[in-house]
């Protein structure tokens, strides 16, 4: 009997006792590895070093130094600025290829998506070698004009960089959204007499608006917790590049690193916030029945002309890097010239010969990283979408959230909580054993693996469970033998997906590598670029990242066509 008013605790029923206890399990690991190194981190921040009292004299000292408030200002214009570049790079891109006919949109929102598989860190070396002070565009300037312009100078390259590496995420939301337009609202519009800019402005964007939305917060999240780019660019006062110099230099026990932390956590968030707001409280639904999205219309002469001229004059930018890398790596002498002074392919025998531990180190580290977050993310759906369990979709978010914690902070909270902590039967500290930046890189990808097990349970229908179960299956043996196996085109592409994005992770593993035997493929790639012999090599690696991440996207989308093929035949069978 109970009264009312009082708490009742969560019951579970028999079916839900295996399903509970592996959500259990789950969030107990999760509360491990990322709620406890992250919290650690937020309480050192308030930590006084010395008396170990609670303080807020830590942030105090990190406004009152004029290179932290420096930097945490060059962080935010940063950001807001490549978001700014970043939607004059996509916005034309999504736009054309969504509203007018002419051939070669498909391609063209394909070589769009490119620039993501090289990572940024790598995109700035290449992105000075062709517009650096003495990169190659420059130079060209110079002795044709006698002027030259500074693109990559101080912030101005952080800037270009990430423009030119995260604008993909505007162009693939903005074009979806674009797509699902209803067209009797502009065409309702048209009859009104609005057209050109006009109905560009009123009608299309604002509509278009929460692809716009989730693509810009998207990028001013990853550029504001990058850490790679900066140290290439040797931008340092930058609120991540400090964060890992005051921790990796003065120690682990400095609180402003910390503090650093604590405000890089804050401002992911923020940007998460600032895109609920930015939609919050308006209505971008439409009732359309089928054949939505924009009108297109066919394009005169002079008009397709000047569409494919803005085009490939963007995707020429914006592929630049990747032609500046490929050369780079099979150039023998780059210095003060346009282009090299002759070719080779020893940079790729070196980096066999001597680099082969980083790529067998990374094939590992991703590979048991994408294992983690495809078990853990099949779980997750299932329990969330699939049972009544109490505290599940705490769990959901519990699992989403990792999006919004930086590398440098998720790899400073491991230095803090497991340093200390030794392996059992060693003196070994667990904070510096391989496994760890295993466990990191699974923590940081396993949102893009759970979004893929979720879409994926959601075309299984849960009759199907239903019919096994009034056969006499029990709970578990319907997950094995009906669920996984219908979920696994899904389940292989959120196995690609983390994979190849854990492939060229540097924020965290830049923290966590102990020892050069241990190093993976990208923490190889910034020590090579550290001196200019090595850029040649490093190059090499680079694109060797390159074709990885490129080959698993490429994998990942197969996978989803073919399961999509599949399941059409299924039914229309």
């Amino acid at each position: 009997m109970t009264r009312k008013g009082l708490l009742r605790l969560p019951t579970f029923s028999a079916t839900q006792w295996g399903p509970g206890l592996v959500a259990a399990l789950v969030g107990m690991f999760l509360l491990v590895v990322l709620v406890l190194p992250v919290a650690k981190v937020v309480y050192v921040a308030f930590q006084d070093p010395s008396t170990g009292d609670l303080t807020i004299m830590n942030f105090v000292d990190f406004f009152n130094a004029s290179l932290f408030r420096e930097s945490f200002i060059n962080s935010f214009y940063v950001s807001a600025m490549s978001v700014v570049f970043a939607t004059l790079i996509a916005l034309p891109l999504a736009y054309f290829t969504t509203r007018f006919n002419f051939g070669g949109a498909a391609i063209i929102q394909t070589l769009g998506v490119i620039p993501l598989i090289m990572p940024p860190f790598v995109g700035a070396v290449a992105m000075q070698l062709f517009f650096g002070e003495n990169g190659s565009i420059n130079l060209l300037l110079y002795d044709w004009f006698g002027f030259t312009i500074p693109f990559m100078e101080g912030l101005n390259g952080v800037i270009l960089v990430q423009s030119v590496h995260f604008f993909p995420f505007i162009l693939i939301n903005l074009a979806a959204s674009l797509q699902n337009i209803d067209r009797s609202m502009e065409e309702a519009a048209l009859n009104l007499g609005s057209s050109g800019m006009r109905l560009f402005r009123r009608i299309v964007f604002p509509l278009g608006m929460p692809g716009y939305v989730a693509g810009a917060s998207l990028v001013f999240l990853k550029v504001f917790d990058d850490l790679g780019t900066p140290l290439l660019l040797n931008i340092n006062n930058m609120l991540a590049p400090q964060a890992y110099l005051r921790i990796s230099s003065v120690g682990i026990s400095d609180p402003i690193g910390y503090v650093i932390s604590v405000i890089l956590v804050v401002f992911s968030l923020f940007s998460l916030w600032v895109s609920f707001l930015a939609l919050k409280g308006k209505d971008y639904a439409t009732t359309q029945k089928g054949g939505g999205g924009l009108l297109k219309r066919d394009l005169k002469k002079w008009e397709r002309i000047g569409c494919y001229g803005v085009i490939l004059l963007i995707l020429g930018f914006v592929m630049a890097p990747h032609l500046a890398l490929f050369i780079l790596s099979i150039a023998s002498v780059w210095s003060f010239s346009p282009l090299p002074d002759g070719y080779t392919l020893d940079h790729y025998a070196e980096v066999f010969q001597s680099a082969g531990g980083y790529i067998s180190n990374t094939l590992l580290y991703a590979g048991l990283a994408g294992l983690i977050d495809i078990v853990l993310g099949t779980a997750i759906a299932y329990i969330v979408w699939r049972t009544g369990i109490w505290g599940r979709k705490a769990l959901d978010f519990l699992a989403m959230g990792a999006v919004a914690i930086p590398g440098v902070v998720l790899g400073i909270g491991y230095l803090r909580s497991f340093y200390e902590v030794e392996v059992p039967f060693s003196e070994v500290p667990l904070a510096s054993v391989w496994g760890v930046i295993v466990i990191a890189l699974a923590v940081r990808r396993l949102p893009y693996a759970l979004r893929a097990c979720v879409a994926a349970l959601a075309q299984v229908s849960i009759s199907l469970e239903e019919a096994a179960e009034s056969l006499g299956a029990n709970k578990s043996r319907t997950i094995r033998k009906i669920v996984v196996p219908l979920m696994t085109g899904g389940i292989l592409a959120g196995f690609v997906t983390s994979f190849a994005t854990a492939a060229v992770e540097l924020s965290a593993t830049i923290m966590l590598v102990s020892t050069e035997s241990d190093a993976p493929l990208a923490y190889g790639i910034y020590l090579f670029m550290q001196s200019a012999a090595g850029r040649g090599p490093g190059a090499a690696l680079g694109i060797i990242a390159v074709l990885i991440v490129g080959l698993g996207t490429y994998a990942s989308h197969k996978i989803i066509e073919r399961t999509k093929r599949d399941r059409a035949v299924d039914q229309q069978s």
